[in-house]
């Protein structure tokens, strides 16, 4: 095999490191990705020891570099450069690879390993979230740097495959990336044409590099061992300012193993004692030697970090300079400060609660505007569909490629994209993203909600049209099953909210999350503002449930139990039902997950699980209602698809009136 890449012997010492540190680990584990790793060792060599910025002492320094593994199963190639820049990743962990507890699961997982930036593993996310870093840089600089160049001046890097090229969602954040001018990108194609079926001519014969021309990226071809084409290539990507860059490396998966080298079998299967000792010998490394690493490479990689320590040291002194004459500006960035601006907003919201009949939609409107006057650094935007889900910051700018000084984003009609770059300004920092569509489209971005769940970020979406009843739009455009399906995904809140007042402590709530993200689920059509007991606040509202009327005793023959645009219903029924004799109470419940972090005491205080009959409403999939409630329950909800028509209509047509769920009721109870 021809191994002779004009590269300079310490290089090849460092990638040889680092290659077969990888395959060492998945060789112990038995379990992993050998050949990325082993294909992509040069260009993360030269990258980490001449161009990321980073810090291992502090690992979230606000100047580094991002690097993203859009790549995640590509996991030990990062563990490895961690452990050899300093990062708190021993070899001891690299060697627990795919354990319990590890610090080095299979794909790399946000917060459980210094120096990860991301979890990834589902193809297309990094990319797409790296995208989301990149447009957080550029507006952190446009509203913070005065007289500086301390923010959003670094880049995000990343490494992504053909896998991630082919998933639609790179597609959509590639296309935004290139419209918006994000210079600040710099990835690597690790183009080795190889996927787990075997050649990706198999079904992936485009041109890559015209595509991203197309889509306005730079985009440079290299050799992915040549260490000189690889460092010029990132010297290229960083001065042009104006594009996105791809560099297209033309690798060989499972570099250096004389068998299994460009071909399917090393892509996710350990490469075997007998082929892991012969691609060492085939690159003249020690044979009989596991986890080695140079003294000359650690020395190498211990001056890198020397270096940029100086780097880092230079960049707080600056930072501290810039706080004392910028206090303004500073406490933005400050946790304690944002938390007394949301509980002033409360405050405000709660003397300010419009008293109207009103889509929760466009009450919603409203205090997204009050929002953003009190925190500056909530922005966000939708697919498309801003004057629809009334999410426009309208006394502030629109993003635009060469006017990144505003709060508006306009995603375009991308969902999947606009999901994952959400989950990147969030992890990039000092920022609270939201974006809105229908709600009958969150299942186009429901894998990076599950991720922004899994990290643990505080991202906001604004799912509006929320039942059957937004009408003529018909089936197509009627959620029936989607609040049940987002309810299921562990860590994300979700809120239906009834009227004003739930709106409002809705948006309280979500603005208090910062352990994970929040769905608001919204209405279409109006709803009145419901009549409440003369004790009310909104922290009733932030308990996810509680008694809004009726019998507060613990002798009652009813409770029913709605949230959202049904809630006025079961008001209406609980009416005529104490006027014929009942004893009822009527519960709102605007979030299931926020109930379920309240005391047993109060659940059961507001929903006692012994003998009291409890009737459920809401205009949708029933599923999960069984897990709360455990008392004998009748269950009023919608198990089909809709129909087009106007809403009234399908009320009457789907037994969504105040007289068709009394029968129900009645029948129930006799």
């Amino acid at each position: 095999m021809d191994t002779n890449y004009n590269n300079s012997e310490i290089g090849n010492l460092a990638a040889n490191t680092i290659r077969f540190l990888a395959a060492d680990t998945v060789e112990k584990a038995n379990s992993g990705h050998p050949g990325m790793p082993m294909g992509m060792a040069d260009c993360a060599y030269v990258l980490w020891s001449q161009y990321l910025r980073f810090n291992p002492e502090n690992p979230n320094w606000p100047g580094r570099d991002r690097f993203v593994l859009s790549a995640g199963h590509g996991s030990t190639l990062l563990y490895s450069m961690l452990h050899l820049c300093g990062y708190n990743v021993s070899l001891e962990d690299i060697k627990n690879f795919r354990q319990w507890d590890s610090k080095t699961p299979g794909h790399p997982e946000y917060g459980c390993t210094p120096g990860v930036e991301m979890t990834t593993g589902p193809l297309g996310q990094g990319f797409a979230t790296g995208v989301g870093m990149a447009i957080a840089a550029k507006m952190t600089a446009a509203r913070l740097n005065r007289e500086t160049s301390l923010f959003g001046t670094h880049r995000i890097f990343g490494i992504v495959s053909d896998g991630d090229l082919m998933e639609g969602v790179a597609s959509e954040a590639a296309s935004l990336a290139g419209h918006l001018k994000l210079g600040n990108i710099v990835y690597f194609y690790d183009d080795n044409k190889i996927s787990i079926e075997g050649s990706t001519d198999l079904t992936f014969s485009e041109s890559v590099t015209k595509r991203f021309e197309a889509y306005g990226w730079q985009v440079i071809q290299i050799d992915g061992h040549n260490h000189q084409e690889i460092a010029d290539a990132l010297e290229k990507g960083i001065s042009d300012t104006d594009r996105p860059t791809l560099i297209k490396a033309r690798t060989h998966i499972g570099f250096g193993a004389p068998n299994k080298q460009d071909t399917a079998g090393v892509h996710g299967a350990p490469l075997g004692e007998e082929e892991l000792k012969a691609a060492k010998e085939n690159m003249g490394w020690s044979a009989d030697k596991s986890f080695y690493i140079p003294e000359e490479v650690s020395e190498l990689f211990a001056k890198r970090v020397r270096y940029l320590s100086h780097e880092y040291n230079k960049w707080m002194d600056e930072y501290s300079a810039w706080k004392v004459e910028n206090p303004d500006l500073s406490r933005q960035t400050d946790s304690d400060w944002i938390n007394e601006q949301v509980e002033k907003l409360s405050d405000d919201l709660m003397n300010n609660i419009s008293g109207d009949s009103a889509a929760t939609r466009k009450l919603s409107g409203a205090v997204i505007q009050k929002i953003a006057d009190y925190l500056p650094g909530f922005c966000g935007g939708s697919a498309d569909l801003s004057p629809s889900t009334n999410t426009f910051l309208k006394s502030y700018n629109s993003i635009r490629a060469d006017h990144f000084d505003g709060r508006n984003l306009h995603f375009g009609i991308r969902e999947h994209a606009m999901g994952a770059i959400l989950n990147g300004m969030a992890l990039y920092g000092g920022i609270i993203p939201f974006g809105a569509t229908f709600l009958q489209f969150a299942d186009y971005m429901r894998p990076p909600i599950r991720l922004a769940a899994m990290m643990g970020l505080q991202v906001i979406y604004v799912f509006t049209h929320d039942s059957i009843f937004l009408g003529e739009d018909g089936p197509t455009h009627q959620p029936v099953e989607h609040l049940a399906a987002l309810r299921t995904i562990p860590n994300l809140t979700v809120i239906r909210p009834a009227d004003a007042s739930e709106v409002a402590g809705a948006w309280i709530l979500a603005l208090k999350n910062n352990l994970g993200p929040t769905a608001l689920i919204l209405t279409r059509q109006k709803v009145p503002a419901l009549k409440r007991p003369a004790d009310f606040s909104l922290s009733d509202v932030y308990k996810g449930v509680y008694i809004i009327a009726g019998e507060n005793s613990k002798n009652i023959d009813l409770i029913l139990v709605s949230s959202g645009s049904e809630l006025q219903l079961a008001l209406k029924v609980s009416d005529q039902l104490r006027a014929e004799g009942y004893s009822v109470r009527v519960v709102s419940m605007p979030s299931m997950e926020i109930f379920r972090q309240q005391t047993r005491e109060y659940q059961e205080l507001v929903l006692p699980q012994r003998n009291t009959k409890v009737v459920v409403i809401e205009a949708c999939s029933l599923m999960g209602w069984g897990d709360i409630i455990r008392a004998p329950m009748l269950k009023i909800g919608i198990e089909e698809f809709g129909k087009s028509a106007p809403y009234e209509k399908l009320a009457e047509e789907f037994g969504f009136t105040p007289e068709s769920i009394i029968v129900k009721v009645k029948n129930w109870l006799d």
